[in-house]
């Protein structure tokens, strides 16, 4: 099933706009959901790490580099494809706002084993491992030559706590998840189908803990990731979701006494 259109997603986020909490926090009941805003979401602190990070992108934005590309998510091709490593980061690297916060979510919750389906070139795989060097971060990345630019730009960066995995991830997340103990934080920004993505958040549930995060990518991207959010949301382990319509966050804490879902203006 095709994504929506520009023109369908530009409706839906102001859709989303219009009606989600206005991302301050007043009016939400929940103290842990409010915690998460004021300490997480408007956290506006100016970090060299976020710099370090940003001036690896703008570079990657202006290269005239060019690498061949296996792609197995939604939509992809039969063939690798010559594609530049601008257009590559332009499409695939979160902005800088999204793995950001991705950065302090990982450092707020102090997540030590980290698993990410869909390093790309490896721009929110580097904010995640620089949340805390002494972490364990296992990412997963499907074309090879795509992986080993990543695994460049973590060298360049000082990253020595990311291990890669390359290949589809149907064939790849059993190996990853049994690297670590335990999952702290998982941020799935792979196949963005229904199905896989229901694959991926069964097989990565029985190694999550009861303060374990899940973060689903693009939940809005299409009407198969709408749904595959709407059953994960549904699912009995997930206590509270938060709809930032870019990204969808999971929580799984069992002192919840109800389900809570909550669509915050981001």
């Amino acid at each position: 099933m095709p994504s929506y259109s520009p023109f369908q997603l530009t409706v839906k986020y102001c859709s989303h706009y219009l009606f989600a909490a206005n991302g301050k926090g007043h009016g939400t009941h929940s103290p842990f959901v409010y915690d998460f805003i004021r300490n997480v979401l408007n956290d506006k602190k100016d970090l060299d790490v976020y710099r370090k990070i940003e001036s690896l992108r703008k570079r990657l934005l202006r290269s005239d580099a060019v690498a061949e590309v296996e792609d197995f998510g939604a939509g992809a091709t039969t063939r690798p494809a010559l594609r530049s490593v601008s257009s590559i980061t332009a499409r695939a690297a979160k902005s800088p706002k999204l793995a950001q916060l991705l950065f302090r979510i990982a450092r707020y919750y102090r997540s030590r084993y980290i698993i990410e389906l869909g390093a790309s070139l490896g721009i929110s795989t580097a904010y995640l491992a620089s949340a805390d060097p002494q972490s364990t971060v296992i990412t997963g990345e499907g074309s090879k030559n795509i992986a080993s630019l990543a695994m460049d730009h973590f060298k360049e960066l000082g990253l020595t706590n990311i291990s890669m995995t390359t290949g589809n991830f149907d064939d790849t997340l059993t190996y990853m998840a049994g690297i670590l103990p335990s999952i702290d934080l998982a941020f799935i920004d792979g196949n963005h189908r229904e199905t896989p993505t229901l694959g991926y958040f069964n097989q990565l549930l029985p190694r999550m803990s009861s303060s374990s995060i899940m973060i689903f990518d693009d939940i809005h991207w299409s009407k198969e990731m709408e749904s595959a959010w709407t059953r994960i949301k549904d699912h009995p382990s997930v206590m509270t979701t938060i709809d930032l319509f870019f990204m969808g966050i999971i929580f799984f804490r069992p002192d919840f006494k109800a389900k809570q879902h909550f669509t915050i203006r981001y």
